[in-house]
């Protein structure tokens, strides 16, 4: 796949991921390898990433995601009512919620630190494991798995330590159920014009 067509085709995938299908630990740790040269603050790499297989710690997982993601939707159910985009993003999320501990790995991407309420401090944080998390959805992308990014279980962060026995001092960014897919033939999908979105200089002066 060319570069471009990776970037605008890694959709959030739940729908097609291919539950039946083995993931191989070999693919796993190549797209594991290439998140790894991903930029970070200060050049600090302070990432651990839990690759979970084992059933019943994916049953463990996948009870608490549960428990907040149906909690989620039924929160916006009146929206989705009213809005076609917004069921059909609903629906595929609910799906995901049945099927979680099926996915045949999920993937904890973690980093040294805690939140602390400050902006600085948690974009340092946050911006230190997304763009390896990002990476590694796109080297899974270009070797036919697929992945989303969920922050379900994070509303049980610490029940979630225990079970995966994350030490103090370190936060779950997220979690990523991971498999092949289904299908390969993903579009992009549609977005804003660049020209409701990009401004020059100040806000809302156009890009041109």
């Amino acid at each position: 796949m060319g570069f471009d067509h990776v970037l605008t085709t890694t959709p959030s995938v739940r729908r097609k991921l291919d539950l039946r299908r083995p993931v191989e630990n070999e693919v796993l740790a190549e797209c594991l390898e290439l998140a790894l040269h991903a930029p970070a603050p200060g050049n600090q790499r302070s990432w651990r990433w839990l690759v979970v297989r084992d059933q019943d710690v994916k049953n463990r997982l996948g009870e608490l995601f549960r428990r907040v993601g149906l909690a989620y939707l039924e929160q916006h159910a009146d929206v989705a009512a009213a809005d076609p985009a917004m069921a059909r993003s609903v629906a595929s999320g609910r799906h995901l919620i049945d099927v979680i501990e099926q996915v045949p790995v999920f993937v904890v991407p973690c980093v040294e630190g805690r939140t602390t309420g400050a902006n600085v401090a948690d974009a340092v944080l946050y911006g230190g494991i997304f763009p390896a998390v990002w990476s590694f959805q796109l080297a899974l992308r270009s070797r036919g798995l697929g992945s989303t990014l969920t922050t379900y279980h994070l509303q049980t962060e610490a029940e979630a330590a225990e079970i995966l026995g994350v030490p103090e001092g370190y936060t779950q960014a997220c979690l990523l159920p991971v498999a092949y897919t289904t299908t390969t033939d993903f579009k992009p999908t549609p977005r804003r014009p660049l020209s409701e979105v990009a401004y020059l200089d100040h806000w809302g002066k156009s890009l041109g």
